[in-house]
């Protein structure tokens, strides 16, 4: 079986696909950057869009998803947003936990897995 990489670096890809699978790395607001969390939450889910796109896919096929939030008092905030962008019908798995994360500006992280 092949293995596709998108967006790869010396570091890491941003997904990967396998075996019928896409895997997306945690992904951050590289667009919102320091913005509130309504707002790195519609940046990350954007980009997981055009990362699935790419993969041939779409959220109405995600099975898991983690979230990592830097104050799990923004639960809420980021909710609000992820219930109006997640498929109506097709919710996946989720965890969501209170973590650091690689820099202060960034407030939200999510990776996820769909079926391509």
């Amino acid at each position: 079986m092949s293995i596709t990489r998108i967006k790869s670096g010396e570091r890491m890809s941003q997904a990967v696909v396998h075996g019928g699978i896409v895997s997306t790395a945690g992904q951050v607001a590289q667009n919102a950057k320091g913005e509130s969390v309504t707002n790195q939450t519609k940046d990350i889910l954007q980009e997981i869009d055009n990362l699935l796109s790419e993969a041939g896919t779409d959220k109405s096929k995600l099975l898991t998803a983690t979230i990592w939030l830097s104050d799990i008092g923004t639960f809420a905030e980021m909710n609000s947003i992820w219930d109006a962008w997640v498929s109506p019908g097709n919710a996946p798995t989720r965890a969501c936990v209170e973590s650091n994360l690689a820099s202060p500006d960034f407030t939200v992280e999510i990776a996820v897995t769909a079926v391509v």
